[in-house]
């Protein structure tokens, strides 16, 4: 079944791929390797996932305001996620793609929904997201 939902978009931008889902919070400072794209945080319950060109759905982040800059390395290195959903605007995700674009003129767009909305993103659903923040989500088969 495919689904239409309406975020905020934090940081607009177009992208879309595979949705890798998580129901915990994230800080990325000690919790992925931007160099590879890997969750190294071993507590976390996607440790040893790879973000690179995903849509990453998780509720928010969490932790060291230096998680921006990890961000900022990871689109740099060419291993950020495609595109970033959260429950709750994170501040600090949002400035490591903003100096990403001052920087690098790239960007990851990063999407605030609602609970409800956040739930109906399953793990491995195509997710299509418009700069004006819709989110078109294709179900896994």
């Amino acid at each position: 079944m495919d689904r239409i939902v309406i975020g905020k978009p934090v940081i607009a931008g177009s992208a879309e791929g595979v949705a890798l889902v998580s129901k915990q919070a994230l800080s990325l400072w000690g919790g992925l390797n931007a160099q590879t794209g890997e969750i190294i945080d071993r507590r976390h319950d996607r440790s040893g996932a790879i973000v690179t060109g995903k849509v990453f759905v998780f509720p928010q982040g969490k932790g060291s305001s230096t998680a921006s800059a990890i961000l900022l390395e990871s689109i740099k290195a060419g291993k950020a996620p495609a595109a970033i959903i959260n429950c709750k605007l994170d501040p600090i995700l949002a400035l490591g793609s903003i100096i990403a674009d001052e920087l690098y003129h790239r960007t990851v767009p990063i999407i605030v929904v609602s609970q409800q909305d956040f739930d109906l993103i399953n793990e491995g659903d195509h997710v299509v997201i418009e700069p004006h923040g819709t989110i078109s989500i294709k179900a896994h088969m």
